[in-house]
């Protein structure tokens, strides 16, 4: 157990919570950055990324409604987004990861559809959006890399699209591990041992189930040998067998 979780850790391989690290330093620069970027242009950038120390457990990004100003870039930990509805209750809309963008969604109207709070101990990297719209003007690679994380917001959205509209619970939390697995590997970390930061409450509001279900899926996943599940500890032992589940 103790060499599963040293593996699939993020907060402890990727980056430390530290604040005062700074965009050359940081071992997710490879994810965040152009790779056309020269040095001095990091420097650049870097001048004008704010960070504060670590988020603690439930406290905020930024709240559903408060201005945008900056959009955000997870160094560690991990953030979850969501939205309330009518009646008060919260609708989770999305997860982040070590070296994903949050914030895009205040773009289009000045003001943030949704509320951003960390899973877990978490850091993260403001930059403010008039600054980089200033400096991506002189950096083309910068503002091209940009749009690529848009992009993968985007994609994401519509990832929780098609998520939904999975006819069956096993299909959905099966997509659901195998995004999380896409992005481990993404960050050169474990495919198949990773943890997940996210309670059961959590993926069963956000995958439109009851947390029953959700538990007793990881049940039956387990029992049938195609996951190994401690506590919030995954291990993929057949991803062929997930993927086919999930209808991939």
């Amino acid at each position: 157990m103790g060499t599963r979780r040293a593996e699939s850790t993020l907060d402890n391989i990727v980056c430390t919570h530290d604040f005062r690290i700074n965009c050359s330093d940081c071992r997710l620069n490879s994810i965040c950055l152009p790779i056309a970027l020269e040095a001095h242009d990091i420097d650049r950038l870097d001048n004008i990324i704010q960070r504060s120390k670590p988020l603690r457990k439930g406290e905020h990004v930024y709240r559903e409604s408060e201005p945008f100003t900056s959009v955000f870039a997870v160094r560690s930990g991990s953030v979850k987004a969501y939205k309330i509805t009518g009646d008060g209750k919260e609708q989770i809309t999305g997860f982040y990861f070590p070296g994903e963008l949050l914030g895009v969604d205040g773009i289009a109207y000045y003001r943030h559809s949704v509320s951003a709070k960390a899973l877990e101990t978490a850091a993260v990297c403001e930059i403010p959006f008039k600054r980089l719209e200033e400096l991506s003007t002189t950096l083309p690679s910068l503002q091209r890399h940009f749009f690529k994380l848009m992009s993968q917001e985007i994609t994401q959205d519509q990832q929780l699209i098609t998520l939904l509209s999975k006819n069956s619970a096993e299909q959905r939390i099966a997509s659901l591990l195998l995004s999380i697995s896409a992005r481990s590997a993404r960050l050169k970390l474990s495919a198949t041992s990773f943890r997940l930061p996210m309670s059961r409450t959590d993926i069963g509001n956000y995958l439109g189930l009851t947390v029953e279900t959700v538990s007793r899926i990881f049940s039956r996943l387990q029992k049938a040998g195609l996951l190994d599940v401690e506590n919030k500890e995954i291990r993929m032992l057949e991803i062929d067998k997930v993927r086919k589940m999930a209808g991939i």
